[in-house]
C-alpha cells in the first residue's frame, strides 16, 4: 500500500495488531479515534471495509505506540467503566480496577437497610468508590478525601458530570475531620516500595501506589485513626494486596475491631478486609 493511502478499518486493526497491540485494545483505540463508543465493537466488524481518514490513521498509530509502551488504555481514551459508571480518568489518578468493585459491593452490603448513613472514601482518586455508593444511595451523605488536589479535581469533575452530590476535600486520611462515620472505605496505596510489579505501573502516580517497605504504612495509619471517627457499630473496609489479608486482619484485631473478616474478588483472591467498631465503655 502506497504511503499516505487510506486504509480500511480491517487493515487499520491488522496494522495495529502486527505492531504488537492486542486485538481488543486495537478495537477500543480505533473506536476512540473515530469518536464512537467503546461498546460499538460490532460496528467495526460490520464496517470493516470502510476507509479510515489519514488523520484518524495518524491518531491510531500514535495511540498504539503509547499503549505498546505500557500507558494504560484508560489514559489514552480518557474513560474507564466502573460499577456501571463511565468515569473520566487521566494520569492524575489511578485507573479504577475491577478488584475495587468487591470493596464497593461489601460497602453496599454493610449499608443495606440503613435509612441514612454518613460515609467517607479515603484516598478517593477518581472518586470511584464514593460515586458508586452515592449512585446507589443518593439519600446518604457521602464524602471523599485525598491528599492530592489534582486527584480531587478529577473526582469533582466526575461527580458533576454524573450529577452526584459528593463533598470532596483535601486531607491526609481522616486527619482534621471532626465528624463520625457509619462507614469508612478506602483503596489506599498498598504496594511495597521495592515491589517488582511497579515497573508495569510506571505511568500511574506512584504516591497512590506505594506505602513503605511492606506496603502497609497507609493501612496502619487508617486503622489507627479510624476508631476516633467511627460511630459505634460503624465499619472500616480496606482494599489491599493479594497477599496482605492476614496482615490487615491482624492490624484490625490489634486495634480492637470486631467481626474482622476478608472478602474475595472475582478471581477468588482475598482482596478486601474490614471490621466493625464497637467501643468498650472505657473507649466511649
Amino acid at each position: 500500500m502506497a504511503e499516505g493511502a487510506e486504509r480500511t478499518i480491517a487493515q487499520t486493526l491488522a496494522q495495529s495488531q502486527s505492531a504488537g497491540l492486542e486485538r481488543l485494545d486495537a478495537q477500543l483505540l480505533l473506536l476512540h479515534a473515530l469518536g464512537r463508543q467503546p461498546h460499538d465493537r460490532a460496528w467495526l466488524i460490520a464496517h470493516d471495509g470502510d476507509k479510515v481518514s489519514l488523520s484518524v490513521s495518524k491518531s491510531i498509530e500514535m495511540l498504539s505506540k503509547r499503549r505498546i509502551q505500557g500507558e494504560p488504555l484508560a489514559y489514552l481514551t480518557g474513560h474507564k467503566e466502573f460499577f456501571g459508571m463511565d468515569l473520566e480518568v487521566d494520569a492524575r489518578v489511578l485507573v479504577p480496577r475491577p478488584d475495587t468493585e468487591s470493596l464497593v459491593e461489601w460497602a453496599l452490603d454493610v449499608l443495606s437497610g440503613m435509612a441514612w448513613a454518613n460515609v467517607i472514601d479515603l484516598g478517593t482518586g477518581s472518586g470511584a468508590i464514593a460515586l458508586a455508593i452515592k449512585k446507589h444511595h443518593p439519600e446518604f451523605r457521602v464524602q471523599g478525601v485525598d491528599r492530592s488536589a489534582d486527584a480531587l479535581a478529577v473526582a469533582a469533575a466526575n461527580a458533576e458530570r454524573l450529577q452526584l452530590d459528593i463533598l470532596f476535600r483535601e486531607s491526609f486520611w481522616l486527619s482534621g475531620l471532626t465528624e463520625k462515620f457509619d462507614l469508612v472505605a478506602s483503596n489506599p496505596p498498598y504496594i511495597a516500595d521495592n515491589d517488582s510489579h511497579l515497573a508495569a505501573l510506571a505511568h500511574e502516580p506512584k504516591q497512590a501506589l506505594t506505602s513503605g517497605v511492606d506496603g502497609l504504612d497507609d493501612i496502619r495509619a487508617i486503622v489507627a485513626q479510624s476508631p476516633d471517627y467511627l460511630q459505634p457499630g460503624g465499619w472500616l473496609l480496606l482494599e489491599h494486596g493479594y497477599d496482605q489479608a492476614a496482615a490487615v486482619r491482624q492490624l484490625l484485631a490489634q486495634s480492637s475491631f470486631l467481626q474482622v473478616q476478608s472478602r474475595k474478588d472475582l478471581a477468588g483472591v482475598e482482596r478486601c478486609s474490614g471490621g466493625q467498631w464497637i467501643p468498650t465503655p472505657q473507649c466511649v
